[in-house]
């Protein structure tokens, strides 16, 4: 989520969705130099025990903010969770997660800081964000992760040729990131997406135009992630009324069929990881 820290119709639009039964909030140190963690602990202090808080950590932003760079130590991990906990105004964090990760990480240290956290009960829960298969199959065997945060949706199918199942198998949720393809399945344009061409995304656009009248696309689109295990949440990005609206409307997405699903499914062949596998 994506919002203007001095804009008074963020923290409404925030305060809106809680009351519609969105309770589960992610973001990331890294987001707008710390400012929506600050938008975000301002606008929910006083209702800090109705929320599920998630952030992220491992991307830290360069002294002359010209950019950020991976910076996954153990040192830094246990440094960068105070400050999000100061902008973020509460004394944890429901799910911390790492913003990423490379098989050349340390990652057992990463590890140990995560376990740090947790008995010292700055966090809850952790988890990593990233689409590498290599990296995901190390951090479950080594970790306990409770969840990965990865690109699904019906535009880019690479996690139900292994991770869906690897991470079912291990008892570890999904959150779904993307799961309208950067808005391509929804309002947006057809235009090429990974190795989709502007036809087939275009193909794929009708199919959720038609595939029933009781959904919108964007209930369809996000219906089709959230059928499949172990997906837990479909992370959604919201800046507008409209936004928001899609997204409390989601919550009936997941009455989708089986049979709507497979017929989706077969619209059009599913993409594989090339990297990282």
């Amino acid at each position: 989520m994506s919002l203007e820290l001095n804009n008074p119709h963020n923290e409404s639009l925030l305060h809106n969705a809680l009351d519609e039964g969105i309770n589960f909030f992610d973001t990331a140190d890294m987001y707008q130099k710390g400012l929506n963690e600050i938008l975000l602990g301002r606008a929910f202090r006083e209702k800090r025990n109705r929320i599920i808080l998630a952030t992220k950590v491992g991307n830290q932003w360069r002294a002359d903010g010209s950019g950020w760079d991976w910076n996954p130590s153990k040192k830094y991990i246990l440094s960068a969770v105070n400050h999000s906990l100061e902008r973020l105004q509460t004394d944890y964090i429901d799910l911390y997660q790492l913003h990423g990760g490379t098989l050349e990480d340390p990652i057992d240290d990463i590890i140990e800081a995560f376990e740090q956290l947790k008995a010292s009960g700055k966090i809850l829960h952790y988890g990593i964000s990233s689409i590498r298969p290599n990296v995901i199959r190390e951090y479950v065997k080594r970790s306990d992760i409770i969840s990965v945060m990865m690109q699904y949706s019906l535009l880019d199918r690479r996690p139900e040729e292994s991770m869906l199942s690897f991470l079912s198998e291990n008892k570890v949720g999904v959150l779904a990131r993307g799961s309208i393809a950067k808005g391509l399945l929804v309002s947006k344009p057809a235009e090429s997406f990974l190795n989709y061409s502007t036809e087939q995304v275009e193909k794929m656009k009708a199919a959720l135009r038609s595939v029933s009248n009781r959904f919108s696309p964007f209930e369809t689109a996000t219906g089709y992630v959230l059928q499949h295990p172990p997906v837990c949440s479909a992370v959604i990005g919201i800046r507008t009324k409209e936004q928001l609206q899609n997204a409390i409307d989601g919550r009936h997405s997941q009455k989708l069929t089986p049979s709507q699903v497979k017929d989706l499914g077969d619209i059009l062949p599913a993409n594989k990881y090339i990297d990282h596998r």
